[in-house]
């Protein structure tokens, strides 16, 4: 299977909190300019996200903390279910996983329609990973992902 690289478009997600939880100002892929972006797509219902997502996402933010060249964002990627997979969901999932990282919520530009990550980034649904390389490159999405051997090449990041 050929691996399609493409430039990352610009994420379009407005509702965005900090590590602690906290609102903040929408992030922007030029807020993290060199560095690697691990990008995680979810939805708060999501068993898949809950079994194996989740899990696999907070081992690797533990193997690489203290890291500062790689960034690792989460993002509610809503597409149904709006009535379910709301804001204060995400915030209930970044606490019960303890993920020091930036979250956010993505219901489209209305707040009730397709998220705009999976439109943007032609995601298949959720859990889904994109890996975004230091120059703004995606060189991995999809729904599997090895954490072992992403945290082994992460570790390699320059």
């Amino acid at each position: 299977m050929e691996k399609k690289v493409f430039e990352a478009p610009e994420f379009h997600v407005k509702d965005w909190v900090n590590e602690d939880g906290n609102k903040i100002d929408p992030i922007k892929l030029s807020d993290f300019e060199g560095k690697f972006k691990v990008v995680y797509c979810f939805q708060s219902w999501c068993p898949g996200c809950h079994s194996k997502g989740l899990p696999d996402l907070k081992k690797m933010v533990n193997a690489l903390e203290g890291n500062d060249k790689v960034v690792f964002l989460a993002i509610q990627t809503v597409f149904e279910g709006h009535h379910a997979n709301t804001y204060d969901k995400m915030i209930e999932t970044q606490k019960k996983y303890d993920l020091k990282i930036p979250f956010a919520h993505d219901a489209g530009d209305d707040g009730k329609s397709r998220s705009n990550i999976m439109t943007n980034y032609q995601t298949g649904g959720t859990p889904w990973f994109i890996l975004i390389d230091q120059k703004n490159n995606v060189v991995f999405a999809d729904f599997h992902l090895n954490a072992d051997a992403a945290i082994q090449v992460l570790k390699s990041v320059k």
